[in-house]
């Protein structure tokens, strides 16, 4: 990437790292900086990372609210095809990122920037999937990946970085974090030293969404979702948005303890890495979505979904030790 450019727009969630990267470009390329930030639902409050950009300087500052199209032009399109990684991860996370990508590019085009920045590092997928759809949309935008470029190696060189540019850093920042969590209105994503060992259970304490199967409630809970084209449109009878439906049926599924997963997963740079997600809400609606495929599709239609999705052979919702059926009603 050259130095010389004018203006970059970095994916910006107001964290510790991507406060370090604003800072990092703004030294590096001598250039003006705009911030974008995704509200996709992550739970977290989003005016601090107004606050933080500017304090660093930054004039331009988007925060986008695109948990509608999220859901409705990202979520559902992937769950008309059952997609699943591995044969049980509801790709939370890789859903996201073309969505932010798409944003990012976007901006760029407004405002005639040169290039645009993520603060995914250099051994995950989320480069991949922030570069290869950046590139398809506009392959004319530079993309700047600090984490492959710059000098920091360490976790106490960053903080350091931070202190010597009057960078706030959290007290539970400081130190090598125990794990890390990426969320959005579909899941949550757990990851980091204490989940290393694939022998140890995960701790209890890192689960934000779902209550413990143990002590879910007992008696079942008889749901209805109405269906149109393939896409939930319903709850017990009441239209909602796609983003409002999702978020009830997190409420739902977390009061009893749907959607946990721990798994061992190959990523596409090559290493493997052990993840917990917790996708309450987009686990009942998949296993309803298989449930109105089972009523409307034909026999070689439903075996072809079925043999591309072999994990997802019922449309049901193990709970506590017990069957919950979702029920599916056709518009």
């Amino acid at each position: 990437m050259p130095k010389k450019l004018k203006k970059i727009v970095l994916s910006y969630s107001g964290g510790l790292d991507t406060s370090i990267i604003l800072k990092w470009l703004q030294e590096t390329y001598k250039c003006e900086v705009v911030t974008f930030t995704a509200d996709l639902g992550q739970g977290e409050e989003l005016e601090p990372a107004r606050k933080k950009a500017e304090m660093l300087g930054i004039k331009d500052i988007r925060i986008v609210d695109v948990r509608e199209e999220f859901v409705r032009d990202f979520v559902f399109p992937m769950f008309r095809a059952n997609t699943l990684y591995e044969g049980q991860y509801l790709l939370g996370s890789s859903i996201a990122r073309p969505l932010i990508a798409k944003h990012l590019v976007s901006i760029a085009q407004e405002v005639g920037a040169d290039a645009i920045a993520h603060g995914a590092t250099g051994k995950g997928n989320d480069q991949v999937r922030f570069e290869l759809t950046a590139n398809a949309l506009d392959p004319s935008i530079g993309i700047i990946a600090p984490w492959r470029e710059w000098d920091i190696q360490s976790r106490t060189q960053l903080i350091d970085y931070a202190e010597r540019h009057r960078i706030p850093v959290p007290k539970d920042k400081r130190g090598e974090a125990p794990f890390s969590v990426d969320a959005n209105l579909l899941h949550t994503s757990t990851e980091g030293k204490v989940l290393e060992d694939p022998a140890d259970i995960a701790p209890e304490y890192i689960y934000q969404r779902t209550a413990d199967p143990m002590d879910a409630p007992d008696l079942p809970e008889v749901i209805t979702i109405g269906f149109e084209k393939g896409d939930a449109i319903s709850l017990n009878g009441d239209k909602l948005s796609p983003a409002a439906l999702l978020t009830a049926l997190n409420e739902l599924g977390g009061r009893h303890g749907v959607g946990r997963l721990d798994l061992v997963e190959n990523r596409f740079v090559g290493m493997k890495s052990r993840g917990v997600y917790e996708t309450p809400g987009g686990t009942i609606l998949l296993a309803a979505h298989r449930g109105i495929e089972s009523i409307t599709l034909d026999r070689a239609a439903a075996h072809l979904k079925t043999r591309s999705c072999p994990a997802m052979r019922s449309s049901s919702i193990t709970v506590s030790g017990m069957r919950r059926s979702a029920k599916c009603c056709r518009r």
